[in-house]
């Protein structure tokens, strides 16, 4: 069986084996590592699913491989139109803002990225949307106002899918799940999909219900932040999915038609497919871990990322490739869309992501020098932050140290990409950022560029007047690092393996021998 598998992808998966010489660029056309042969394919359609994106419209980069971008959604998309077969894409909700409430200044840039969100939804022809909390933030009049397809909590709306019908409902609770399927039955829906504004605990409690008509739960708004960090499927009589939040993958539906109307089979295995793709994500996750170890010497890193993207491509063929589903009954099979970093983006999609990057800048950086207020000075007997300047006079050795460090260069970074004024960014790549007697405003950051000393040793006014192990924080632990290098803008962070790049004589590690302080070596 599994040669025979294998044989039938031999076409999709040959290009993909070719070693890549170069990562394909932000709205490039497609390679060869990514195909289409849905030709053949047997009379059907397919759904694709975003849910809980949050507001992203594509990683921060930090990291290396890092997955997400609407335009790499946009390319799956526009990939699966060529298959021959109709094509619906739909959003689960909880997509337009991260946060459930924002701060005055978060506003002008929130507001332009839920209408960048939405201009991309509609150049990958959304054909409906639910909608939650994260919805609105502003208000529901703003959301109504980006003018995209929706169907209300309780409600149905049924699309064509070639020769069935499916039915998409939306609902907040399972009573309420309950009673929309039964009503997209009525309508004629032949295959529904329950969109859920629960967890996937939550979902998995409504799909046993009795009197569900759904054929599949989509859980469309995670617990918390980093609650949605995997793809989760659980398999039951109505299978509820989980899709990886942040806009870093999604649900492809595949349904097979019969030549008579009649309920749709899950295909509950496809063999021999599930187990290379597990294999290669396994792999890939290895050399994801291995090419983002602090120190790792390029031409080494080079070999891993050109290894990397070579198993990235043949798993792209094997998820993109038709699923092997029998003909003489009604299917439909599930498969997650991990939106690597070696996937093109849709170029027209991308266009619309460079243009909020050049606004939302100007549009921050105007709202600070109007509105902005400088940080509230510390409470009585606490520290304020000082400036690694400050730091350098008594402490030479570890200033050389840091400034051999990328901590040194995290202002610059953001420089490189014009994002030194996106909200999202700037937390972690200034010193003293929103805390009392640091810095709040975009326009005043001078003097506080960089993960500084301050970052990781607290505040130093009171180490300046009165120089104490007592006065400052000696050595700072995980907890501390954590806060930039959490698992969205640092996946592979390990406290161990980073902690020595930033250490060094005179910073963690005894001065040389024979300095100012050291006896001499004998």
């Amino acid at each position: 069986m599994r040669a025979v598998v294998l044989a039938a992808l031999v076409g999709a998966l040959l290009p993909g084996c070719r070693r890549q010489e170069s990562r394909p660029q932000e709205g490039a056309s497609p390679t060869s590592q990514v195909t289409s042969p849905a030709a053949a394919s047997p009379p059907g359609a397919v759904l694709i699913l975003s849910a809980d994106t949050r507001g992203y419209l594509g990683p921060c980069g930090c990291s290396e491989n890092m997955r997400g971008g609407i335009g790499r959604a946009a390319f799956q998309v526009q990939e699966a139109r060529k298959g021959g077969q109709p094509v619906l894409y739909v959003d689960g909700g909880n997509s337009l803002f991260g946060e459930s409430h924002l701060k005055p200044d978060q506003v002008p840039q929130e507001e332009r990225k839920a209408k960048a969100l939405a201009d991309a939804f509609r150049t990958m022809g959304l054909a409906v949307r639910a909608t939650g909390e994260l919805d609105d933030t502003r208000g529901a009049d703003f959301r109504r106002g980006l003018g995209l397809p929706e169907v209300a909590p309780g409600e149905v709306k049924l699309l064509d899918a070639g020769a069935r019908k499916v039915g998409v409902v939306a609902a907040a609770s399972g009573e309420a799940l309950v009673k929309a399927s039964q009503q997209a039955r009525e309508k004629g829906a032949d295959f529904v999909v329950g969109l859920l504004d629960q967890p996937l605990e939550a979902a998995q409690a409504v799909a046993a219900l009795p009197g569900l008509a759904a054929n599949l739960v989509v859980a469309t708004h995670s617990a918390g932040e980093f609650s949605a960090e995997t793809n989760r499927l659980v398999r039951s009589d109505v299978p509820v999915v989980a899709v990886q939040s942040k806009g870093r993958s999604l649900l492809r539906v595949d349904l097979t038609y019969a030549a008579a109307r009649g309920p749709f089979v899950l295909q509950r295995s496809q063999g021999d497919v599930d187990r290379e793709v597990t294999a290669l994500e396994q792999r890939i996750a290895l050399l994801d871990k291995e090419i983002n170890l602090p120190g790792i010497d390029p031409k080494l890193k080079a070999l891993k990322q050109g290894k990397r993207d070579e198993l990235s491509a043949r798993k792209q063929a094997f998820l993109t490739a038709p699923p092997a589903l029998a003909t003489d009954v009604n299917g439909f099979a599930l498969r997650f869309l991990p939106l690597e970093p070696d996937l093109p983006s849709a170029p027209d999609t991308q266009a619309l992501v460079k243009a909020y990057d050049a606004d939302v800048g100007k549009l921050n950086l105007a709202w600070a020098k109007e509105h902005g207020q400088d940080c509230p000075p510390p409470a009585k007997g606490k520290p304020a932050f000082v400036g690694s300047a400050a730091c350098a006079d008594c402490h030479a050795e570890a200033t050389t140290v840091w400034q051999g460090t990328k901590h040194h260069h995290a202002w610059e970074t953001l420089e490189d990409v014009g994002k030194q004024h996106h909200l999202n960014c700037i937390s972690c790549h200034v010193t003293g950022w929103q805390q009392p007697g640091g810095v709040c405003r975009l326009d005043k950051v001078a003097g506080r560029e960089d993960v500084g000393c301050e970052s990781c040793h607290g505040p130093g006014s009171l180490h300046v007047d009165a120089p104490s192990p007592d006065t400052i924080v000696g050595k700072p632990g995980q907890a501390t690092c954590i806060t930039c290098h959490n698992p969205e803008n640092s996946p592979h962070f390990d406290f161990a393996t980073y902690l020595p790049r930033v250490l060094g004589p005179g910073h963690g590690k005894p001065v040389k021998s024979g300095q100012a302080g050291e006896p001499p070596a004998k």
